[in-house]
């Protein structure tokens, strides 16, 4: 259908939450939204009425994910990231940032190369950009990245990349205490492509620095970082006092404990957390043996590890972080949507077109019960996914 309302249960727009309310999608965008009563009336506009204790709510931005469904954005395929788009709606993700990850500089070209040229119809999430997670990173704190891949920052091979890719890095994850890590950092702030601190060793005192200079955003909050010290805060002591600082969190019950979750929202708060999967191919599947950056990785009660035991990603959907995120820290229906629509549009330069229930944005929605399990997903006006059509 190409103009039709959505009508029943609570609709939370920017600025109002209507119940019962109504949407109204025309031309794959929000057309128009209000209370029940006022629902336009047109013959040839289609209907979807949904049980009263439903929300409408928009869709997760993931902005931090490697893969899911047996594929990867490093596979550097068409057929891969058409995989990974077509799974995501199904756990109430519209929109994500194709996630690379450290590795020999062919390889990451390779996969910019198929980024570029890649697009894909409405009924699927729409891949809104790249997440460039390392290499330049600190090889104190590689994580599942290949130490080996490990590069300094440099501003001549990010501009090369960046044009390979189509222009399409929205976020890049860096070192700012490496060598020309603030150089980046200021590079990316003009450039208005979000610098991110992550897989870094930078005290308390050089993540501030990097902060003055425009670095904005932290990655996967705890990991892959130095830690907190009550004589040295760390990059994770740093992350939770500054607020300038926007913060990604694996809210899976195994990268962060819960009561680290708690802490941090009491210190972020919905305003500056976002909610992030970080999943790696094994996300849908059964656990067994994958691969991630060509090392293999043991998946087992969900939880995938290198063989020495490091993370290697998660296994973690949307719908279950969400999930975690309301038992964790009973936060409110607004407070997750800020966390995964409206902060990470804002972070991925994408808030004029997603992120919110606005007239003229795109209409990527997600029905969800009473519980937040996703019972509908439309990405850009378009049906890609319905419970009751899967069983």
């Amino acid at each position: 259908m190409n103009d039709y309302i959505i009508q029943g249960g609570s609709v939370y727009t920017e600025e109002e939450v209507f119940t019962p309310g109504f949407i109204r999608v025309t031309g794959g965008k929000i057309a128009s939204f209000g209370p029940i009563e006022q629902v336009p009336v047109h013959k040839s506009t289609g209907h979807i009425t949904i049980p009263p204790d439903s929300m409408v709510v928009p869709g997760a931005i993931d902005i931090h994910i490697h893969g899911a469904a047996g594929a990867d954005v490093m596979d550097a395929s068409r057929e891969s990231l058409d995989q990974i788009a077509g799974y995501l709606p199904s756990e109430g993700t519209t929109a994500f940032l194709a996630t690379t990850m450290t590795q020999k500089k062919e390889a990451i070209e390779k996969a910019l190369g198929c980024l570029a040229s890649y697009s894909q119809q409405p009924g699927a999430a729409e891949m809104a950009g790249i997440h460039l997670e390392g290499p330049f990173i600190s090889p104190r704190h590689p994580g599942a990245q290949p130490l080996a891949a490990v590069l300094q920052p440099d501003v001549p091979l990010f501009k090369k990349w960046n044009a390979l890719s189509g222009r399409k890095i929205r976020l890049v994850t860096l070192a700012p205490e490496e060598p020309n890590g603030l150089e980046l950092v200021a590079f990316l702030a003009k450039a208005g492509i979000t610098a991110s601190a992550g897989h870094t060793d930078s005290t308390f005192e050089q993540l501030e620095r990097a902060a003055e200079m425009g670095l904005t955003h932290i990655t996967h909050l705890y990991n892959g970082m130095r830690g907190m010290h009550h004589r040295e805060p760390g990059t994770a002591g740093g992350a939770l006092l500054q607020n300038r600082l926007y913060t990604e969190m694996i809210v899976d019950g195994i990268h962060i404990h819960p009561q680290m979750v708690r802490l941090a929202f009491f210190y972020k708060t919905a305003d500056r957390a976002i909610l992030i999967t970080d999943s790696m191919r094994a996300k849908g599947l059964p656990d067994g043996e994958y691969e991630l950056g060509g090392q293999p990785v043991s998946v087992t009660g969900g939880r995938a590890v290198l063989h020495d035991g490091t993370l290697a990603g998660s296994t973690l959907s949307m719908q279950k972080a969400i999930q975690n995120m309301r038992e964790y820290t009973n936060c409110t229906v607004r407070d997750i949507i800020r966390m995964t629509a409206e902060n990470p549009a804002r972070q991925a330069g994408l808030f004029d077109r997603k992120g919110s229930i606005a007239v003229g944005k795109d209409a990527d929605l997600v029905i969800y019960d009473a519980r937040f399990r996703v019972q509908k997903t439309i990405c850009r006006g378009a049906a890609a996914y319905n419970k009751e059509e899967k069983g």
